[in-house]
């Protein structure tokens, strides 16, 4: 067994208030105490509404940023893992990123490939792909948002090793939750999407974001859904190892049968 509590910190950041943003994140784990990992939604740093560059500037991290270190800190201090969304500076160009910082490392930074509507008028889309990293014997990938509508990129994550699938979200849309059943289930691995809630509103802007942060098992069960409308924060406990049986039948295994060469014509 590869057990691990991973807590889905469902919540509505202050727009581009990193400061406070990151203390309530804190003051959330101190009040939800007993999770190995703390998955937190797309750009929980920032917010996610944007009105022009210059507000991207405001917020966007370099790699060497002090949040940074303090988050690391914080990760040593309480052995724990923290998983969430910002926007990334990279000498110039910024990326819709999300972190995966544990017990004081950096483990992993990943780019969104797939940028969703306005967000192409101020981000890179990453060439960097999908990668994955392990913690506690136990293999994690991590995509953004939009990334769930396209199957490659949760079968990429599959084929390079994930036991579980990390999932940062800012979901406007009314299909992800759905959808994510189909996505664990025809890659037998788990998924753990962490959604804000409530509404952002900036110039003449405005967005209502669905919650409903979930975690599906490799047979396509939710384990547990959150409200859709409610600041929630629940831990679930999950046997990781069960995503490494990609059998459907005795004689079909997804990934052993996948026939490549028959599917770009």
């Amino acid at each position: 067994m590869k057990e691990v509590k991973i807590a889905l910190v469902q919540f509505k950041p202050n727009h581009l208030n990193i400061e406070k943003n990151l203390e309530r994140s804190f003051d959330l784990i101190e009040q939800n105490q007993g999770a190995d990992i703390y998955l937190f939604p797309e750009l929980y740093l920032s917010g996610y509404l944007f009105t022009s560059i210059e507000e991207v500037k405001k917020v966007a991290l370099r790699s060497d940023n002090i949040v940074f270190d303090t988050i690391k800190k914080y990760t040593k201090d309480k052995k724990i893992a923290i998983i969430g969304g910002y926007a990334e500076d990279e000498s110039g160009r910024f990326f819709n990123s999300a972190f995966f910082i544990a017990e004081g490392e950096f483990l992993l930074n990943y780019r969104k490939v797939h940028l969703f509507n306005e967000e192409k008028l101020f981000f890179s889309p990453s060439f960097n792909g999908y990668k994955v990293t392990k913690y506690r014997d136990i293999n994690f990938g991590i995509m953004i948002c939009f990334d769930w509508i396209f199957p490659e990129a949760a079968r990429t994550l599959t084929l390079k090793g994930a036991n579980i699938i990390l999932h940062p979200s800012n979901l406007v849309l009314p299909y992800c939750q759905d959808a994510m059943i189909t996505r664990a289930l025809e890659n037998r691995v788990f998924i753990a999407t962490c959604n804000r809630v409530g509404t952002e509103k900036v110039g003449k802007k405005k967005l209502a974001f669905t919650g409903k942060s979930q975690i599906v098992d490799p047979s396509g069960k939710r384990l547990i859904q959150l409200p859709s409308s409610k600041e929630t924060v629940k831990i679930v406990k999950i046997d990781a190892s069960l995503s490494e049986n990609k059998n459907i039948t005795n004689l079909n295994n997804l990934l052993q049968d996948r026939r490549p060469d028959q599917y770009i014509m």
